[in-house]
């Protein structure tokens, strides 16, 4: 009995003193999938699992791992062509790697009773367990995770969309398209750039006079004039993110909207397009004939509502000002309106002199040539506006995309159509 009682102390004893020593010897950091540096971190231990499986069993600081998850990425086009992407990441379970001299043991779990409720998703935690002397490590390896993750973005546009009431990104990053790439009339594009640039500089400004930090822009014009581009461009050229809000997605309501325009991703645009289409009436409507719960004036309220976010840039497009409610567009919901127009003589030439112009040889044409197969392009641009006709720059982009200099400067007439003259 004497033995049964000391066997019995001393294994209670060994289990209280190796809960001591863990608590004092051991350091453990939790991640769960709600975080961002959830989404780098598994990406970062499959690439270092990847280059310690290439380099060999000698020279690898990491364990193979046999537990793997694949994630499938799916970029749906509108032509109805798609990509799809795998990536293979750590697997629920325990895991072991080497970093920096320090052992780390990697515990990734998975809830599978709750899921999350908009995505439906489960619930994951990772733990990252080590010494406690090498605590020091953990924001050098999560530094480390996050440097890959955006070097993967760098000099590339992000586009994200709502799902549910967060922002996902949309796709593969993009690459960025050149500002000057995008020809507007003379000046227009200047005259934006300048502006959003001064209410960038001018924060402390608006905080000190009481005034919501927020910009509103509204483009307005003809299809094919380069709204959108613009935009795109000019969110490139600022290192700035799109997230695309479409007012009639199904299940979209006033507090939805409302959460999503006042948690957008820093340093992002929010991109409503075609907005006179989303209200008619003030009642909107999708082309399916489906009634959104969101109302005219829960739209107008999370602009400019008492319970509206501040620190955002909103840009909204529209091929018919005219249609657009007096309320929507007045000062501090559209801070600045431009109209992108079809294309001037000018903008017809330079787009022309950019396609076929530069080195002589490339298109078969000397300088001087071409020179003077713009000038013929902006009479005719000329003489077709004294008319009454008009032609987009998507028009004229996509005839010098498929046609050498002289058979579109020949073709160009068939693109003029009759355009009434905007507001």
């Amino acid at each position: 009995m004497a033995m049964g009682v000391g066997l019995t102390v001393l294994r209670q004893g060994v289990v209280f003193g190796t809960t001591a020593l863990r608590r004092r010897m051991l350091v453990s950091l939790e991640i769960n999938n709600k975080d961002r540096s959830y989404e780098w971190f598994l990406p970062w231990m499959a690439q270092q699992t990847a280059k310690a499986s290439h380099a060999g069993p000698r020279s690898a600081p990491w364990t193979r791992s046999h537990q793997l998850s694949v994630e499938t990425t799916v970029e749906q086009r509108k032509n109805g062509s798609s990509s799809i992407f795998f990536k293979l990441v750590a697997g629920p379970g325990i895991h072991y790697f080497k970093y920096r001299g320090a052992w780390m043991q990697v515990k990734r779990e998975r809830e599978t009773r709750s899921m999350q409720l908009m995505s439906g998703v489960p619930w994951e935690t990772v733990t990252l367990t080590t010494l406690s002397r090498d605590r020091k490590l953990f924001p050098e390896l999560l530094a480390e995770a996050r440097d890959m993750a955006m070097k993967g973005h760098e000099g590339k546009l992000v586009i994200h969309t709502a799902w549910g009431t967060e922002w996902k990104p949309f796709g593969q990053p993009r690459r960025k398209r050149p500002l000057q790439s995008v020809v507007l009339e003379p000046g227009k594009a200047e005259t934006i750039e300048n502006d959003i640039k001064a209410f960038l500089e001018r924060r402390q400004w608006y905080a000190d006079r009481g005034i919501p930090y927020r910009r509103g822009y509204l483009l307005y014009g003809p299809p094919g004039s380069g709204k959108t581009s613009f935009i795109q461009a000019l969110a490139g050229s600022l290192s700035y993110d799109i997230c695309l809000l479409n007012l009639s997605e199904r299940g979209l309501g006033d507090d939805k909207l409302n959460h999503l325009l006042s948690n957008a991703p820093e340093r992002s645009f929010v991109l409503i397009e075609d907005v006179d289409a989303a209200f008619n009436k003030r009642v909107q409507t999708s082309e399916d004939g489906y009634q959104s719960s969101v109302t005219f004036s829960g739209f107008l309220n999370a602009l400019d509502g008492v319970a509206s976010g501040e620190e955002r840039i909103i840009f909204m497009t529209t091929n018919h000002v005219e249609r657009l409610d007096p309320a929507l567009i007045r000062p501090g919901r559209v801070d600045m309106a431009e109209l992108i127009d079809d294309a001037t003589p000018l903008q017809a030439r330079e787009l022309f002199a950019r396609f076929y112009g530069g080195v002589e040889g490339v298109t078969g044409l000397s300088n001087a040539e071409v020179k003077n197969l713009s000038d013929d392009l902006e009479k005719m641009v000329q003489e077709e506006m004294i008319v009454g006709k008009r032609v987009s720059m998507a028009a004229l982009q996509g005839l010098f995309i498929r046609s050498d200099a002289r058979e579109a400067l020949t073709s160009c007439r068939d693109l003029f159509v009759t355009r009434r003259t905007p507001l």
